[in-house]
């Protein structure tokens, strides 16, 4: 069928967004394509309507679940079946998402990037003909992107595992690097990369210089006093989410906070209260946002700076996507570098962390297989961070990952078990009762361990697998995995432990070096003697030459002058060398390295510290306002 009467039948419009036929010409064209859109742009259109037109399934990966389910009510509200396989699913429903796609009724698929480390979906996807592998958020590839997921890099070998025919990547935010580095790693050809510009007129981009003390005063007047619309106002800290938003109500406005640290159904319900509402005010981390298709928002705050000019202009993309004036403020104050910078210090392993994690694995054999929380605990490493240092132990050549499995799984009978045993006659029945009497029997479940169950009644472990997956398939039984272990394989019999630690520390302080810098840059924009929209589209390769006229320099022809920050924030009377100590010496494993006291200090959580309890004490977070290198330095000549 012609791809514009699908696009009226299913989508309602009659034409193309700019770079959407480009991207799917090159999809036909090179079996492989990279949209590079901004917010609000039609990338999803970009896999939706090819998914209609090729025989096969559209595998989309994305890490938003908000975007998932946003798209899947839409698709299916316009006849076209579309599933998500995550593990907020009960079993029920799982089973007829697999059924569907095995049986070949599904046409778009969602999967965030971590199924892939799932050997029962890898299973299930043997077989299923892949049209269409769509990476949203494909920036994360990029080692030295802003937003770098180790996940990611293994997405392009699946793309090849499953034996997809077309290839798709897409993202709002990359420079000219990054777009290289996605191309490289999805095997896109440059010309198959289409990007189609960030800069957006109805945007009226403004910069306000303020101090902490003023800051709450600024937000307040302009909410009071500009017309009333859909507004996002987004923060560092959960704490401050919570303040602002509490302050703002009691204000008579009507304003919501957002953040991570809320219940599942505390957000949900945040979320639909505000994409209901035309004024709506929603205090939020970044934690909110992403992949909510909500074009009537009219203003966007940044209460504090945002992490990077990445960052900034995805989130402001968020604003005025209906192609209506909105408009977006970003209240500059250089007091909240040290939070931000602390963030990228916080992702820096220790020293002694690495040499632990490389001596446990070189020494683990050819072979071995872990789980990545405990070897998380073990080493006092944050799982991005061991994740990362496992991704870079890859791009060195020391290990190559293989296919995870699952150590453990519990299985639930739905029938008598007499039942299930008759419907497998001779060997296959038997087989199965020796396998569910020998289970570790609870009330309602019963616990199978594959590995050993396979030494036990001397079978492989796929078999045992296998049945499981069948009894699940059948309705038989409810079967739940657990503790997946990760396989790796050493490349080389030897390897130099104190050169391998010393190239993981400089990859991980270059990316901190870089995070830094990102903060930097933003209030070098804030500051720019010149139109900061085309400084920020610069910053992604886009060429302007006219002035917008719509941002704050352009306005008034005059850079903005930043409140000076103090070179050294007092240092609280309640910490003491003294009290340091003590702590020290009650919590060795997690405080003995300068870092980890340091990450303690700044308010930086880590495994170590979680398993003692220590970001419940109340020296936690005490010298969070003040830079990380003034503490770590701070630390590291105490005696």
């Amino acid at each position: 069928m012609d791809p514009k009467e699908l696009l009226a039948r299913y989508f309602g419009f009659t034409t193309f967004r700019p770079g959407q036929r480009e991207v799917m010409s090159a999809l036909w064209r090179h079996k492989a394509a990279l949209a590079v859109f901004p917010t609000g742009g039609g990338k999803s259109l970009c896999y939706q309507l090819p998914a209609l037109m090729f025989d096969g399934v559209t595998l989309v990966v994305s890490p938003l679940i908000a975007l998932m389910k946003d798209q899947i009510d839409f698709l299916r509200s316009r006849g076209v079946a579309a599933a998500r396989l995550d593990s907020s699913q009960d079993a029920e429903a799982a089973g007829a998402v697999r059924d569907d796609l095995r049986s070949g009724k599904l046409k778009l698929l969602y999967v965030a990037p971590e199924r892939f480390n799932n050997e029962r979906f890898l299973a299930l996807m043997q077989g299923v003909k892949v049209a269409l592998f769509a990476v949203d958020e494909a920036h994360c590839i990029s080692e030295w992107g802003h937003n770098f997921r180790p996940d990611y890099l293994k997405l392009a070998e699946a793309a090849r595992t499953l034996q997809a025919e077309r290839v798709l990547a897409l993202t709002a935010t990359a420079t000219p690097a990054v777009v290289r580095d996605i191309c490289a790693g999805f095997a896109i050809p440059p010309d198959a990369a289409v990007v189609t510009g960030f800069y957006r007129p109805n945007l009226d981009v403004h910069t306000t210089a303020v101090t902490p003390a003023r800051r709450d005063a600024v937000l307040l007047d302009r909410l009071r006093t500009r017309p009333p619309g859909s507004a996002i106002v987004y923060v560092t800290l959960q704490k401050t989410a919570e303040r602002v938003a509490a302050q703002l109500a009691e204000a008579g406005l009507p304003a919501q906070p957002y953040h991570a640290g809320m219940d599942d159904e505390a957000r949900t319900r945040v979320q639909e209260w505000w994409m209901a509402s035309d004024r709506g005010i929603v205090v939020a981390t970044i934690a909110f946002g992403m992949g909510i298709d909500k074009f009537d928002v009219r203003y966007i705050y940044h209460y504090n700076l945002p992490k990077g000019l990445e960052s900034y202009s995805q989130e402001i993309g968020r604003a005025g996507r209906d192609g209506q004036p909105a408009l977006v403020e970003l209240l500059a104050c250089p007091e909240d570098v040290p939070t931000l910078e602390n963030f990228a210090y916080g992702d820096t392993p220790t020293d002694a962390a690495l040499d632990g994690l490389l001596q446990e694995l070189l020494t683990a054999g050819p072979e071995f297989a872990v789980s990545l929380y405990e070897l998380s605990g073990r080493h006092d490493l944050r799982l991005l961070v061991l994740r990362t240092a496992l991704t870079y132990l890859e791009l060195l050549g020391v290990l190559r990952q293989g296919t995870p499995y699952f150590a453990g799984y519990e299985v639930r009978p739905l029938v008598a078990l007499d039942d299930i045993f008759a419907k497998f006659p001779g060997e296959p029945g038997k087989f199965l009762a020796t396998l569910l009497q020998k289970a570790r029997h609870g009330r309602t479940w019963h616990g199978i361990t594959p590995e050993t169950m396979a030494a036990t009644l001397r079978q492989p472990r796929g078999r045992i697998v296998k049945a499981l997956e069948v009894l699940e398939e059948r309705g038989l039984c409810e079967v739940r995995a657990s503790d997946v272990r990760q396989r790796y394989y050493r490349q080389h019999a030897e390897e130099d432990a104190i050169a391998l630690r010393d190239a993981l520390m400089t990859r991980f302080a270059k990316r901190e070096t870089q995070e830094v810098a990102r903060v930097g840059q933003m209030l070098e924009l804030a500051a720019h003697a010149g139109c900061q929209v085309n400084a920020l589209v610069g910053y992604f390769g886009e060429v302007r030459t006219a002035p917008c006229g719509h941002c704050t320099f352009c306005r008034t022809g005059t850079p903005l002058a930043l409140p000076s920050a103090p070179s050294q924030v007092s240092w609280p009377a309640g910490v003491d060398e003294e009290n340091v100590h003590a702590l020290r010496a009650a919590h060795p494993q997690a405080l003995g390295h300068p870092r980890q006291l340091a990450r303690f200090l700044c308010g930086l959580s880590s495994p170590a510290l979680t398993r003692a309890k220590l970001t419940r004490h109340p020296a936690f977070a005490t010298l969070e306002a003040h830079r990380f290198h003034d503490v770590l330095a701070w630390c590291t000549a105490l005696r």
